[in-house]
């Protein structure tokens, strides 16, 4: 009896890790090929917007912006006299950077997720500052970035930053940065409920709320039936339950060589 019990069990187990593989990839941006870039002084583009840089990776994908949404440039010389440094080497040679309270900077990604339940997006955050156009905007002493990432639902399925029904929102911190200049990534992930959604269109919208400026980088975005899930993320099983699946096992066995 215990040796079915283990096995419907380890049958339930593999379901599990079997719809683990079940994402489906909406879009994935390491934002290392902008398209006419352009220095405008301090390891910075903000002449130019996102959409004008990564317009059409892949073909046909745009974005929105309220406001600015810079591109900045990792190994410069400028950015504070001596340009951005990156010492985990996570965010390549191009990042993006939005303000949490000067202005209001928005970024609105447009997807459908079909009848899956979750949109989950995955991405790298870190505090960093601008030393001119205002700047710096980051508090003396530093100051952990608070983003809020909304999903909005988008009947017409055009672009935008939302302002439709809001379904879902999901707030995510980094950590304070050793300075101005020196980035200090966080992985977060924001599983976002889609649920009440019309028709499968909705907006991703990401919002700055607090820190005075940040970066983000390496976006993995998919749609899942379960929250958290994004290709190559091993979605955990839960408490208790592999600790019970072995203990089962271990029980299991025993009754075998006791009837042996």
């Amino acid at each position: 009896m215990f040796g079915k019990i283990a096995a419907s069990l380890f049958l339930s187990s593999s379901v599990l890790c079997a719809s683990a593989q079940a994402a489906t990839l909406l879009y994935q941006q390491n934002f290392e090929a902008p398209v006419g870039f352009v220095n405008d002084g301090g390891d910075f583009n903000i002449s130019r917007t996102v959409n004008q840089n990564y317009a059409n990776q892949p073909a046909g994908f745009t974005f929105a912006q309220n406001f600015t949404v810079e591109n900045l440039l990792i190994g410069g010389t400028q950015a504070f006299g001596q340009g951005y440094k990156d010492p985990q080497g996570i965010g390549g040679s191009y990042v993006l950077g939005l303000l949490s309270s000067a202005q209001n900077d928005l970024l609105g990604l447009s997807f459908n997720v079909g009848a899956f339940r979750f949109l989950n997006f995955q991405l790298d955050i870190s505090s960093i500052d601008l030393d001119r156009q205002g700047g710096p905007f980051v508090p003396a002493g530093g100051a952990a970035p608070t983003f809020r990432f909304s999903l909005f639902d988008n009947p017409g399925g055009g672009s935008g930053v939302g302002g439709g029904t809001l379904l879902d929102s999901f707030d995510a911190s980094g950590t304070v940065a050793p300075n101005k200049f020196t980035f200090d990534w966080t992985n977060v992930i924001a599983p976002l409920d889609a649920t009440g959604n019309t028709n499968g269109n909705v907006i991703l919208q990401i919002d700055l709320l607090s820190g005075g400026y940040a970066a983000m980088d390496n976006f993995v975005i998919a749609a899942s039936d379960l929250a958290g899930e994004v290709p190559g993320r091993v979605i955990p099983l839960p408490p208790g339950f592999a600790l019970m699946l072995g203990g089962l096992f271990l029980i299991g066995g025993a009754a075998r060589k006791v009837r042996r």
